[in-house]
């Protein structure tokens, strides 16, 4: 475990702390490192949360998939705002992100689709993800379906699922200390620059 979260050691900008926190994670064999959960807001404002997969990040932004006709897809769509949360427990780490969530580039989701599993291809064509289903008979039917009509053939990526990328407006990074006197360092963007403050915890 390391010693605290300390404005010294903290870089001015927090993609750089995010980085070197996600793989510290990663060599710490985490479980599940790369896996957050992802909360949207409905047109009427009803907040609902889930875990997803974080496939790629940069200075543009954090990079999950999913089909754009759940729940959180047609959310995003409709309210673009986003909240994400990273937590690695085994180092008493978590990092917080608010911003705003964009698709990705048609051409961006056809890569990342073509280096998926090919079981996980298909399961993207026989899910219709958030919809009510009869049982789960009806689910390995159509998958089978869809086996057998791409049976040989290269899968190609349904119009309906693809990336959205959140483009963060804040980053907050909590390090876990004894008497709750946790470490919080919060970074919003202001402008072009991100502006680092410490919050009491």
């Amino acid at each position: 475990m390391d010693s605290g979260l300390i404005e010294k050691n903290a870089p001015s900008n927090p993609y750089t702390l995010f980085d070197r926190w996600f793989n510290e994670a990663l060599k710490a064999h985490a479980l599940d490192a790369n896996a957050f959960a992802v909360a949207t807001v409905s047109p009427a404002g009803k907040p609902s949360v889930r875990t997803v997969l974080l496939k790629d990040f940069d200075s543009k932004g954090f990079v999950f998939f999913t089909n754009y006709q759940s729940r959180k897809g047609r959310e995003i769509i409709h309210r673009s705002a986003a909240s994400l949360l990273f937590f690695w427990p085994q180092l008493g780490r978590q990092s917080r992100i608010d911003g705003k969530a964009r698709k990705i580039s048609e051409s961006e989701s056809d890569e990342y689709f073509q280096s998926r599993p090919r079981g996980s291809q298909l399961g993207a064509w026989a899910s219709d993800q958030s919809r009510v289903v009869k049982d789960r008979a009806f689910l390995e039917k159509r998958m089978r379906l869809m086996e057998e009509k791409f049976k040989g053939k290269i899968i190609p990526r349904p119009a309906y699922w693809g990336g959205f990328r959140v483009v963060p407006t804040a980053i907050e990074f909590w390090k876990g200390r004894p008497n709750r006197l946790h470490d919080r360092l919060y970074y919003r963007k202001t402008g072009t620059r991100w502006v680092r403050e410490r919050l009491a915890p």
